[in-house]
Order: structure tokens, then C-alpha cells, then sequence
């Protein structure tokens, strides 16, 4: 690689208008809520374009979630965006939740069928009275009112997809039925991502497409959630924590680097929104972020 591609990345990284979202997960305890809010606040002048808050399998969250989101709305500047499954409740209740967050001033929702409850890898099974799945859901939304709506992608196709135009045709169903977005489940190799896009517009989608991306606190856990989550797991990032299991720090180090230079990629294949699964950390996410320049002021920038 010549050092004239590196400072074409650079230029990218100054230039080009880049933004980011931010997931979290509500708190199951005192201790993981004060972890969390830690983090909102380590993030927030960061100025995500929005900040999603998930919603457990089998809809196990729901309160914790509202709770979380509706904090959101009150304490920050942060425009939250809510998850919601169709998984756990019967459409009365599922309406009853949408129009709650419509009343305390949400705008956006998260869509998603959801895992079952007895977790990721179980068998689906709609329930008889609820939504049965994403696109039944979205319509539900548009119902109540006019909500950005989020829905999730998959570049290596969902697990339970038997084949790409299975996949395709479920996402198109989204998105007629109302999707604005389509925020990607994390990989790391770029060229599955670019393959998708591919296959999302011959298909004549053109909703934006955001690519998830998961900053690699501890790669063990990292490979056990991706096998259940059909994300595959290139040789070479393998390679780069290899015998890093009891090395915090430099873990760290490589997490953020190979993040980085994930996203400068894709930047330079002309992507400029990015989600981060933040895992209710902010350190790798917020170094990423600020060597991609966002939150820093004009005149920083130019410093820099």
C-alpha cells in the first residue's frame, strides 16, 4: 500500500462529512445504570445523529427499555430511538407501547420481529393475537403515526433466510410496508458489505443502508455471539488478538485499530453513516469517533 493511499484516507476522514449512531442496552442493575449513563454522557458531545435502545428477547426488557428511553429524552440532547419486537405481547399491547412513545415525544423506532424467549437460535413461533413479524409491525407503527422507522439488515443474510432472494424479499417487504433505514447487523469484511449493497439496489431499494459496527472488547465472547448471529470471522482478525486473551490493554488497543480502519475503509468506498454497537462502553467507540473527527469543532479540526 503506497503513502499516497494513506493520505487519501486522510483527507476522507477531514473532509467528508461523517456521522454516527450509537446502540445501548438497558441496565439491568444499579451498578450497569451508572456504567451506562456514564457512557451516554462520554458519547453525547460526540452529537450522534440518533442513540438506539435495544429490547431483550422475547420483549424481557420492555420496561427497562421505555425507562431508558424516556431518561434519554429528558436529561440529554440525544434524539433516542426505541426498539421494538414483536415477540412477548399481543398487538393491543405492542399498539399501547408505540402510542406511549408517541406521547412522550419519540420519533423513532427500531422494528424488529425479535428473538423468541427462550433466546437466539430458538425456534420462532408468532404469537396468535400479536404481530407476527417486522413488515406486520411497521404497519402497526405507521398507524399510530409518523415515526422514522429503523429496520435491521443482514449483509451475510439471517440466519433462518434459506437464500438471498429469501432475504431480499423479506427486506423489501419492510421497507414497502415503511422503513426508512436499514441498520445492518456488524461484520468485518467489507466486501460482504458492499456485495449487499449491490443486491439492495438491483432490487430497487433505496432507503439508506447504515453499517453496523462492533468495536471488539473480547474477541472470545465476540466469536461465540457471531456464530449464533451468522456473522463469519475473518482469518485475519483472528490473527490480530491471537494470544490476547489476558492482555487487557493491548486487546484494547487492537479492538479500536481494526475498527478504525474498517470504517476508513468504507469511507473510502464512499459510506459516511456509521452505527456502533457501543456495548455500553465508551472508550473504543468514543476513540474511533474522535479520530473520525466527530464532536470536534471546526477550528480543532483544522489544528489537527
Amino acid at each position: 500500500m503506497t503513502a499516497s493511499t494513506f493520505a487519501r484516507r486522510s483527507r476522507l476522514a477531514e473532509r467528508t462529512p461523517i456521522s454516527a449512531s450509537f446502540e445501548f442496552f438497558p441496565p439491568k442493575s444499579d451498578k450497569m445504570e451508572a456504567a451506562l449513563w456514564s457512557t451516554v454522557e462520554r458519547l453525547a458531545p460526540l452529537n450522534p445523529s440518533f442513540v438506539s435502545v435495544t429490547y431483550g428477547a422475547g420483549g424481557s426488557t420492555r420496561e427497562r427499555t421505555h425507562r431508558t428511553v424516556e431518561r434519554l429524552l429528558k436529561e440529554t440532547h440525544l434524539l433516542p430511538a426505541a426498539h421494538l419486537t414483536c415477540v412477548g405481547a399481543s398487538r393491543a399491547e405492542v399498539d399501547a407501547v408505540i402510542q406511549d412513545y408517541w406521547d412522550i415525544g419519540v420519533r423513532h423506532i427500531v422494528a424488529l420481529r425479535g428473538d423468541p424467549q427462550e433466546g437466539l437460535g430458538a425456534r420462532y413461533q408468532p404469537r396468535a393475537d400479536g404481530y407476527a413479524y417486522a413488515c406486520d409491525l411497521i404497519a402497526g407503527i405507521r398507524a399510530v403515526g409518523d415515526f422514522e422507522i429503523s429496520v435491521s439488515g443482514y449483509p451475510e443474510r439471517h440466519p433462518e433466510s434459506a437464500d438471498w432472494s429469501v432475504e431480499i424479499d423479506n427486506l423489501k417487504r419492510k421497507v414497502d410496508a415503511g422503513a426508512t433505514r436499514i441498520i445492518t447487523q456488524y461484520f468485518f469484511d467489507n466486501d460482504l458489505f458492499e456485495s449487499y449493497l449491490e443486491r439492495i439496489a438491483k432490487a430497487g431499494l433505496s432507503i439508506p443502508v447504515v453499517p453496523g459496527i462492533l468495536p471488539i472488547h473480547n474477541f472470545e465472547q465476540t466469536m461465540v455471539f457471531s456464530a449464533k448471529c451468522g456473522t463469519s470471522i475473518p482469518h485475519w482478525l483472528a490473527r490480530r488478538f491471537a494470544g490476547l486473551s489476558e492482555d487487557a490493554e493491548t486487546r484494547k488497543l487492537v479492538g479500536a485499530a481494526v475498527a478504525y480502519e474498517q470504517v476508513m475503509d468504507l469511507v473510502d468506498r464512499g459510506i459516511n453513516d456509521f452505527h456502533f454497537y457501543t456495548m455500553n462502553r465508551a472508550d473504543l467507540t468514543y476513540a474511533i469517533c474522535h479520530m473520525l473527527g466527530l464532536g470536534q469543532t471546526e477550528g480543532a479540526r483544522q489544528a489537527a
